[in-house]
């Protein structure tokens, strides 16, 4: 966990106490885990739209194909519509 041991810890926790006090501490910890499940909410977000994406890919590679053979047609037949 960052290189850090039990005594660094320790030593964190008694000055973010002086710091902050005993009063304050339970806020803290009630908005940095509201923070962090909001991250993770976030996140799980990002990869079900990337999950959505991915499954969307193959149908717009056929429309963009058929696209593009309306096009060519277009081109041949010299009806070029927009």
């Amino acid at each position: 966990m960052f290189g850090l041991g039990i005594p660094e810890l320790i030593v964190i926790l008694v000055i973010v106490f002086f710091l902050f006090g005993g009063k304050k501490l339970p806020e803290i910890g009630a908005g940095l885990g509201k923070a962090i499940g909001s991250f993770k909410k976030g996140l799980n977000e990002v990869e079900e739209t990337a999950t959505d994406l991915k499954k969307s890919l193959p149908v717009v590679k056929e429309i963009t194909e058929v696209r593009e053979s309306l096009e060519q047609v277009g081109k041949i037949t010299g009806s070029a519509d927009k």
